[in-house]
Parts: structure tokens; C-alpha cells; sequence
């Protein structure tokens, strides 16, 4: 008790403005205290009343401070717009959650919204305002105030002040171009939004009669409250544009925010009508205390509003994957066969690599050249429609993760035998291109080998850089880690893929090339048509051909100059440089050990390749279909049980 008698004994209503703001940030530390106990917060509370209540002078003190408070604070940004973005743009709210962070707040201020989280600025403040029960608030009520009836009509106004700014934020959000040109116009309730504001005035005006008419009010609340839903619905309309149209960030972003402040809206309306005024101010400052807390977060900021894009991506990577999957033998072997070629295109892609080396260019621009020499390959290969099989996984698991939509159905016993199925599948899949690239892509190097030994009588490498070779691919190094880090590359370049995909999408480039009258001047409209075809079915091939490439190039450039130097191991290039090692060193090179550990490394490089680029591919793919760990569970003990009974229907087709 001796802090409180302390911090009443400081209780100055005539104190500077940060002064009085100051004493109220200490008496809500007193009364959480150490926070280990919700009930000991509301004792200290309780304790506070009976102290105020014993001393009459104090009280008139504390109505004083209270009346000074509430005619110097606005509490209308705290009501309507705490935890919403200003400009309701991703990036400035990521900019202002960044500053909040780093800069502290001040507690001269006569913004609710500003204060407001300098005085509750943790959760267990929500819980223990929760746990006030009715009688404390009404004695709360008589002590802070000497004319409750003035101060409920003020709070009353000041709750309609609230929902009519909140209503003008909905109104103006709805009516933004990129929101408004994507709602379903034949919907009833596309124009809803325009008639908010009157429904807002007609609300004001019942409720505030002299002679309250309640008939009259429950009309206006009812259609008040019909508008919003129909805001709602013209709302809702728009994600079925997105999911046909693409998705950006900031357009989620803006829908968010806008039904959170049709909620927020919803909440306000029920305290402004609700019996039992203290009470509901209650309730909304524990709701603003979790308000404060969840816009703090920029991880909780940064997932809610990609979750969307994440989902969209993943589900473009399905509509690729599925062309990766071989279901028979006719399909495996036309995959064996698109491998084949992937590998023989790699044995050029191999002594590209090399040339670029032996320049002797400094880092970058090595790495630059490097990354060219990738991305044409890769994209050859794409054109000629074959086969390299790492970037086969993190494309094959949004496809696979698709077969789960249903597993909580009546038919999930079917859905998961089914999933089963698609990953015996799958595995087959993955071990006939590893396979069609690694089995091709020795002999292709052996004889680019033999062509440049006949024609400038030396072999594709020297010996130093044959050794260099085996030296970084032998097992006995870092060659795992970099060949898991290789993974992660992997997957990362079929999240650009997606991304590009649906930018193309969202802007409508596709229609832009077929449509746009200087591309249909240059190239004619049967040809602009083409082209436009052409670019929308391989932009997210492009896309990841051409980040991949540059990701293995530039990589060990760019972190060799911060001292770390993270390396890449692709298994059919690792292949194919080892075979180059092999061809340089002829017959020697199977008298050293370092040649076998070397080749002991490429089955778990490839086995890494694949691995951690599906790990990571399935599981944002298993967040976009909401698949539940308990179905998680489900599904590796399904998998393990058809390992155990045919283990050979993961590697051979029947």
C-alpha cells in the first residue's frame, strides 16, 4: 500500500499535460504489478477504490483529474482507427510498425491512440481489465465522476463520432479503383457503399432525440446494419477476381484492413446501443489492449497479408507440377527420355562453366557470366521441352499438397489413399529424371571432351582444376551443407516462378501484348496473338529458369565479398563437372580416393536437390490448403505404411 498512497498523494489535476499522463502510466504499472497473477491486479484495483473512497478530498481530486483528462485526451482515433493503417498501404504500415519499434512514444500527447499504449502496452493489461465484474466498474463510475448521466451522453457521442469516421473510411476504401473496378457489378449490393452515409446521419439523428423513438432506432440500426452486410458481400466478391486475376499484397492488405473496420464498426454500434455503458467501455479498451499488441508484430503483419499471394502461388506451381508426375509406363519413360535430354544440354552448360572460369574475370562479373551461361541453358532446356530434375520438386508438391483439399471429407479414407498413390508417383518421377540427367549427362561431357581433346589437343580442364573439382565435391568437405542450401535455392526459385506468374496476371500483360496497338503495329495481330500466348504459358518457366541460374551464379560472388562464401552443389552439374575432373585426369583418376568420394557425394547431393526444395515446397503448400497436423500425421503414417508393404512401387512403374 505504500506505492499507492504514494501515487495518490502525487495526483495533481492542475499538472502539466505530460505530468497527469505520466501519473496514469504508474498507477496501471502498480496495478499490474509483477503480472504473475490476474486476480492479485484486480485486488490492487479494488484496493484502489476503497482508498479513493475513504478520502473525500481525494476524490474530488480524482473527478477533477478525470474531468481534465477526457476534455484534454480524444478518445475518437482510439475508438475508430487504433490498429489501422493510416494510408492503408502495406509498406507505409510496415514503415510505421518499424518505427514504433525503434522509436519510443511520448506521453505529451492529446491523441487516446498515442497514449493509449504507453498505459496498457502488455496482454496481461486485456486480461485483468476482462476480469473487472460489474459492481467495481460501478463504483469506478462514481468515483471518476461527478455527473455520470453528462459523462454517458459524452462517451455516447463520442461512440457515434467513432462509427461515423469508421463508416467514412469503409465508404472511401470501397470506393478505391483498384477495389471498386473489381467487384461483380451484376451483385445487388455493388453499390452499397454509396449510401452509408445517410444511413450513418439517420442513426445520429434517431438516437440522439429528446424523445428517443425506439421503433424508430431499432429501423435505423437494422439498416444500418443491412448496409454493412452488403458492403460485405460486394467485398467478398472481389477475392473471386483475385483468384482468377492475381493477387498483390497490398490489394489483401487493403481488404483486411477494410473488414476489420466493418467489425470494428459492428463492435462500436454494440456499444453504443448496449444498457450497460461502463461495461461496454470495458470490453472495447480489453479489445484495443489485443489491438495494440497484434500491431506490433511485423511477422504477424507480413504473414496475414501474404498468406493469399503464398496460396496463388503455390497453386500456379500445381498447374506446372502436374506435368512433372508420371502415372504409367508410357510416362516414364517419355520422362526418362526428357531427362536424357536435359543431361546432354548440361554437358554444354558444363564446359560453358568452364570457359567462364578459365577467363580468369574478377568475382562478379565471373559469377555474372556464369549465371548467363545457367539461365540460356536452363531455358534451352525448357524450350526443348526436357527435363532437369531438381526444379522438378518444389513444383510437383503444390500439385501433390492439391490432392488434400478434401482430407477432413467423409471421403478422406479415399483422399489419402489417393495422396499415397500420387507420392509413389511422384518418388518415380523424381528417380527417373535424377536418373535420365545423371545417366546422360556423364557420357555427353566425355565426349565434348574428346571433341575439344581432337580438336586443340588438350582436354576440357587441367589437371590443378580437375583436383580443385574433386576437392570440392568429395564427401568429406561441406559438400551436403551446400548441397541442402542448393535446395533452398531451388525452392526459392519456384516462389519467383509463382510470383512472376501471377504479376503477369494481375497486370494483364497477356492481354497488353495481344491488344496494345504498338505491339499489334510492330508484329500483327496474328503474331502479337501468338506471342502473347507463347509468354503467358512459359513466363513462370522463364522466370525460374532465369532465377536459378543467376541464384547459382551470383551467390558465391555475392557472399565471397562479405567473407562467408556459401557455395552451390547441383547434382547434374556436380555430375557433370566430376565427369570433366575424370576425362582430365584419365585412368589416374580411378587410383584416388578423392575421385570415389566424390562420386559417393552425387547420390546424396541429388538426394538433397530434391529433398529440401519438396520439404519446404509441400509445406507451404499443406498452409495454403489449411491441412491440419493431425492430418499431417496421418498422412506420413500412410506413406510409411506403403513403404513397408511395396517399397518397390517408389522406383519402378507397374
Amino acid at each position: 500500500m505504500k506505492d499507492l498512497t504514494q501515487l495518490l498523494r502525487a495526483l495533481d489535476p492542475a499538472a502539466e499535460l505530460a505530468d497527469r499522463h505520466v501519473w496514469l502510466i504508474k498507477l496501471f504499472e502498480w496495478i499490474r504489478g509483477d503480472k504473475a497473477s490476474v486476480q492479485a491486479a484486480v485486488a490492487r484495483v479494488q484496493a484502489f477504490i476503497e482508498a479513493v473512497q475513504k478520502q473525500p478530498e481525494l476524490q474530488a481530486r480524482l473527478q477533477a483529474w478525470w474531468e481534465t483528462l477526457i476534455q484534454t485526451v480524444d478518445i475518437t482515433p482510439l475508438l475508430a482507427d487504433f490498429g489501422f493503417a493510416p494510408r492503408t498501404a502495406f509498406v507505409s504500415e510496415l514503415a510505421e510498425r518499424l518505427r514504433r519499434k525503434l522509436l519510443p512514444g511520448t506521453p505529451e500527447t492529446r491523441d487516446a491512440s498515442e497514449l493509449f499504449p504507453l498505459v496498457v502496452p502488455t496482454r496481461f493489461d486485456a486480461q485483468w481489465i476482462s476480469a473487472l465484474e460489474e459492481p467495481q466498474m460501478a463504483q469506478l463510475t462514481v468515483l471518476l465522476s461527478a455527473n455520470p448521466a453528462r459523462d454517458t451522453r459524452r462517451w455516447h457521442y463520442s461512440l457515434m463520432d467513432a462509427i461515423t469516421y469508421c463508416t467514412a473510411q469503409i465508404r472511401a476504401t470501397g470506393f478505391a479503383p483498384e477495389l471498386r473496378l473489381r467487384m461483380n457489378r451484376a451483385s445487388p449490393h455493388a453499390r452499397s457503399f454509396h449510401a452509408l452515409p445517410a444511413d450513418v446521419q439517420e442513426l445520429r439523428t434517431v438516437f440522439f432525440q429528446p424523445q428517443r423513438d425506439a421503433a424508430a432506432l431499432q429501423a435505423a440500426v437494422r439498416q444500418y446494419r443491412e448496409r454493412l452486410d452488403a458492403c460485405r458481400q460486394a467485398v467478398n466478391s472481389i477475392y473471386a477476381h483475385l483468384e482468377e486475376n492475381g493477387i498483390s499484397v497490398g490489394m489483401v492488405f487493403r481488404l483486411r484492413q477494410l473488414r476489420a473496420r466493418m467489425l470494428r464498426d459492428r463492435e462500436l454500434l454494440e456499444a453504443l446501443l448496449s444498457p450497460k455503458p461502463a461495461m461496454a467501455a470495458l470490453k472495447l479498451l480489453a479489445r484495443r489492449v489485443a489491438t495494440a499488441q497484434e500491431s506490433k508484430s511485423i511477422g504477424a503483419l507480413i504473414s496475414t497479408n501474404s498468406t493469399l499471394l503464398s496460396a496463388k502461388m503455390a497453386e500456379r506451381s500445381a498447374e506446372t507440377g502436374e506435368h512433372y508426375i508420371t502415372r504409367n509406363r508410357a510416362e516414364y519413360k517419355e520422362m526418362l527420355g526428357k531427362a536424357m535430354g536435359g543431361g546432354a544440354v548440361t554437358a554444354l552448360t558444363t564446359l560453358l562453366k568452364f570457359m567462364v572460369a578459365g577467363i580468369g574475370l574478377s568475382a562478379f562479373w565471373s559469377g555474372f557470366w556464369a549465371s548467363v551461361a545457367y539461365a540460356g541453358s536452363f531455358i534451352l532446356i525448357q524450350l526443348l521441352h526436357f527435363t532437369l530434375a531438381t526444379k522438378q520438386p518444389a513444383m510437383t508438391a503444390p500439385a501433390m499438397a492439391a490432392k488434400l483439399k478434401n482430407i477432413d471429407s467423409d471421403e478422406s479414407v479415399t483422399t489419402l489413399e489417393d495422396f499415397v498413390d500420387e507420392v509413389t508417383h511422384l518418388v518415380r518421377s523424381q528417380v527417373a529424371a535424377v536418373f535420365g540427367n545423371v545417366f546422360m549427362v556423364v557420357p555427353a561431357v566425355l565426349l565434348v571432351n574428346a571433341v575439344i581433346e581432337l580438336l586443340l589437343g588438350r582436354p576440357m580442364i587441367s589437371h590443378d582444376s580437375a583436383r580443385h573439382v574433386l576437392e570440392s565435391l568429395t564427401l568429406l568437405g561441406p559438400t551436403l551443407l551446400w548441397a541442402a542450401f542448393t535446395g533452398v535455392v531451388l525452392f526459392a526459385s519456384s516462389m519467383i516462378a509463382g510470383w512472376v506468374e501471377n504479376w503477369f496476371v494481375l497486370h494483364h500483360l497477356g492481354s497488353a501484348m495481344r491488344h496494345n496497338p504498338r505491339f499489334t503495329a510492330v508484329l500483327g495481330n496474328e503474331r502479337a496473338a501468338r506471342w502473347s500466348a507463347f509468354t503467358r504459358e512459359h513466363i513462370s518457366g522463364f522466370a525460374s529458369n532465369i532465377s536459378l541460374g543467376f541464384m547459382l551464379g551470383l551467390i558465391p560472388a555475392f557472399t565471397g565479398f562479405f567473407g562467408l562464401e556459401l557455395e552451390l552443389r547441383h547434382v547434374t552439374l556436380s555430375t557433370g563437372q566430376l565427369a570433366a575432373a575424370g576425362a582430365s585426369l584419365g585412368l589416374e583418376a580411378l587410383r584416388q580416393a578423392a575421385f570415389w568420394w566424390s562420386v559417393a557425394s552425387i547420390p546424396l547431393i541429388g538426394a538433397l536437390n530434391l529433398g529440401v526444395s519438396f520439404y519446404f515446397a509441400f509445406r507451404l503448400a499443406l498452409q495454403a490448403h489449411n491441412v491440419s497436423k493431425r492430418d499431417r500425421a496421418r498422412i506420413r503414417a500412410a506413406i510409411l505404411a506403403r513403404w513397408r508393404s511395396h517399397p518397390l512401387h517408389f522406383f519402378i512403374p507397374r
